[in-house]
This record gives structure tokens, C-alpha cells and sequence, in this order.
């Protein structure tokens, strides 16, 4: 028998039992699907995460002065100050885009006819583009404000909705902060959100850093950013930025200096291994689908013992016996693979006619790997019912009732 006559006869095999084929390849259909689905769910997943993660900021490195159980003078002294950060700017130049610098500070205005506390920051014209501020209406703080002292205010959208009721009605607005009348010139929102992680709250005002300067006590910097040119270069101009910090201060003052790329290793490598593990259970319905196919064919093997016997009488060898029910199960196998592959691939596509806002990646290789394993398991689970059947002795098979 060669190879045409043997996918012949099992498609006529195959159909004449069209329900028990389609619920042997069922487990395999969704096995396929499974896998397709799993890694395009964790691709898309990943970069999701991963997207957020760098939309807080580029290369990102912050650095915060820790009290710990210091005295008050000691703190006062001790915390990172305007010529720090043009130390870090003058000594890092080649390596950093940009460093800015955040002094906080807090405040009561009356917000629909009731005080609450406000965050102010103090800031100067490289935070827009290091903290990846968006405009959402009018301007941000910019150069000339720094350095004229402008009285000039720009604020969150959500605060510019509860003042104003929209963020175009806020531009032009005045507001009161610290018993001085400021203008608002803008407002902002972050390019992703920090959920109030970060010195920006849903209700943050945004000043000139050389006023909110003399709002304090003390000058305090807290934090201050920087922006590494290269994403390689991130650990060691963090290290830079500690070691300039420290030389700078009194032994003893402790500065912590993070960045971004930590946190996006661990994130890849939570994605990976979550991968893997969606993937191995994907693996495991596959395996038991194969068995699934192992069991029908042992049964179809006892069921067709008769034909099994004429056909060997007839002249078949006992290759061309074991061909004919492993081609079965292989094409049970593709059939089962192919269909779900059809069905994990048409799901992401879908998503693609409805929203361009979410990419929905689909790996060629989990394709590949679906349609491998399904041919696999059509031999690894077909091999045995194969071999039962090509063992049969003509005689007794011809005897079988």
C-alpha cells in the first residue's frame, strides 16, 4: 500500500465514524488553540506591562534622600539640594538628557466649595520631559517661569474638572496657593498613570520650582530625576548619581538611587516564567487528548479485527497494516491541530477589526510549535494501537466475532 492509498482509506475510515473522529480531535482542538492563545495573551500581556512600565519615564532614574533615625539638623542638611543637581548635570553631561529636580510642598484650597488638601511640586522646565507630562490644554512649565519666578500654576485634569469643570475653563483661572494668586496655564496628566505612587496625585499643582523654594523651611529636593541617554548606561550612571550625592554630603547620609531597568528585568522575567507555565498546561491537554486518541484507536483496532485479518490475507504485510492506523491518527491529529490553530489564530485577528488601541501580537513559533506537537502526538499515542494491529495473527483475527 503506498502513501495515497493509505490517507484514502483512512479519510473513508475516518468518516464513517464523523462523530467519534471529531470528538477524539477535539481535545487537540482545543490544545491547539490553547498554546496559540496562551502565547499571544502573554506577548500582549508582556508588552503591555512593559509599555506602562517605560511610559513613566525614559531611562528613568530617581534618587531620594532616606532620613532613617537622623537628627533635624542633620536631616535638613542632609537632603539633596539645587547645587546637587547641578553637580549631577555638570559631571554626567555626555550621560544624562536631563535632570530635574522636585521640591514638594502642600496646601488647603477650596475645591466645590470645601478645602482639601493639594499637592504642590515644584518644578522646573526638564520634569515635563523627563516624567513624560502630557499637555491636555494650554502650556507647562517652562524656562522663562523658572527664572522670572512667574506666578503661574498648571494642574492636573482631574483637579481642573472638580474647579472648573472642564480643562478648558481652568486656563486663565486664578488660584491661591500660599496666600499668593497664581494663573493657570495649563493642565497635565501623566503619560502613565504612577496610581498615586509617584510625587502626582489626582489632585497635583505644578509651580515654578524657584518659588516654591521659599515656601519651605528648608530646601529639599525630593526626588530628583535624571535621564539616561543610552537604556544601557542606567545602572551605572545610577551608581554615578549615588556616588556624587555621597561625596557631596556627610559621611553617613543615605541616598537611595533606583531606576526603571530593575523593574522592567523582573517583569520580563515574570512574563517568561508565567509563559512557560501557561504554556506547560497547554502541554499537559495536548498529552491528554493524545491518550484520548490512544484509547479510540485501541478500540478501533478491536472493532475492525475482521478487516484487520481479510486484509492480510489478502497479501498486507504487517507495514502496511501498522501505515494504515498510524496514518489514522496522524490525520485525527492534524485535523485536531489544524482546526485549532484556525480557531487561536482567528481570535487575536478578530480583536484587530474592532480596536487598533491594543496590539495583539501572534507568535509564528507558537504556530509552528502547535502544528509539531500535533503531528508528534498523532505518532507518540497512534504508534500503539498500530503496532497491536499489525501484530494480529490472519487466522485468529478472521475468527473474531
Amino acid at each position: 500500500m503506498n502513501f495515497p492509498e493509505a490517507i484514502r482509506f483512512s479519510l473513508q475510515s475516518l468518516q464513517a465514524n464523523p462523530l467519534r473522529t471529531f470528538l477524539t480531535a477535539l481535545g487537540l482542538i482545543i490544545g491547539n488553540a490553547s498554546v496559540i492563545l496562551v502565547v499571544t495573551i502573554s506577548l500582549a500581556s508582556k508588552d503591555l506591562i512593559l509599555d506602562q512600565i517605560r511610559g513613566i519615564g525614559s531611562n528613568l532614574i530617581s534618587a531620594v534622600y532616606e532620613a532613617g533615625g537622623q537628627t533635624g539638623a542633620n536631616v535638613a542638611a542632609d537632603f539633596i539640594k539645587f547645587a546637587d543637581v547641578e553637580a549631577v548635570r555638570r559631571e554626567l553631561a555626555g550621560e544624562v538628557t536631563a535632570v530635574t529636580a522636585v521640591m514638594p510642598s502642600n496646601d488647603r484650597i477650596v475645591v466645590n466649595g470645601r478645602e482639601r488638601d493639594v499637592t504642590i511640586n515644584g518644578v522646573d522646565e526638564y520634569y515635563p520631559k523627563v516624567r513624560n507630562i502630557v499637555t491636555l490644554s494650554g502650556r507647562l512649565i517652562d524656562s522663562s517661569d523658572v527664572a522670572l519666578r512667574s506666578r503661574v500654576a498648571v494642574i492636573t485634569d482631574k483637579l481642573a474638572v472638580r474647579l472648573y469643570g472642564n480643562r478648558q475653563a481652568a486656563i486663565g483661572q486664578k488660584i491661591k496657593i500660599k496666600q499668593l494668586e497664581f494663573t493657570v496655564v495649563g493642565t497635565f496628566r501623566e503619560k502613565t498613570s504612577t496610581f498615586g505612587n509617584s510625587e502626582i496625585l489626582d489632585e497635583t499643582i505644578l509651580l515654578p520650582i524657584t518659588i516654591t523654594r521659599y515656601f519651605e523651611q528648608y530646601e529639599r529636593i525630593d526626588p530628583m530625576y535624571a535621564q539616561a541617554t543610552n537604556a544601557d548606561d542606567v545602572p551605572r550612571v545610577s551608581e554615578e548619581i549615588k556616588r556624587i550625592l555621597e561625596q557631596r554630603h556627610r559621611p553617613g547620609a543615605n541616598f537611595t538611587v533606583i531606576n526603571l531597568k530593575a523593574i522592567l528585568d523582573t517583569a520580563n522575567r515574570i512574563a517568561s516564567v508565567l509563559t512557560w507555565v501557561l504554556i506547560i498546561v497547554s502541554a499537559i491537554a495536548l498529552v491528554i487528548s493524545g491518550i484520548g486518541i490512544m484509547n479510540i484507536m485501541l478500540v478501533t483496532v478491536t472493532e475492525r479485527t475482521r478487516e484487520i485479518g481479510l486484509r492480510m490475507s489478502l497479501g498486507a504485510s504487517k507495514k502496511d497494516i501498522l501505515g494504515q492506523f498510524l496514518t489514522e491518527s496522524v490525520m485525527i491529529s492534524l485535523i485536531g491541530g489544524f482546526i485549532g490553530i484556525s480557531i487561536g489564530l482567528a481570535l487575536p485577528w478578530s480583536v484587530r477589526l474592532f480596536t487598533d488601541a491594543v496590539k495583539v501580537p501572534v507568535s509564528a513559533w507558537s504556530v509552528l510549535v502547535a502544528f509539531l506537537v500535533s503531528f508528534t502526538v498523532g505518532i507518540g499515542f497512534g504508534l500503539l494501537p498500530a503496532n497491536r494491529a499489525a501484530s494480529l495473527n490472519p487466522t485468529e483475527a478472521l475468527r473474531h466475532e
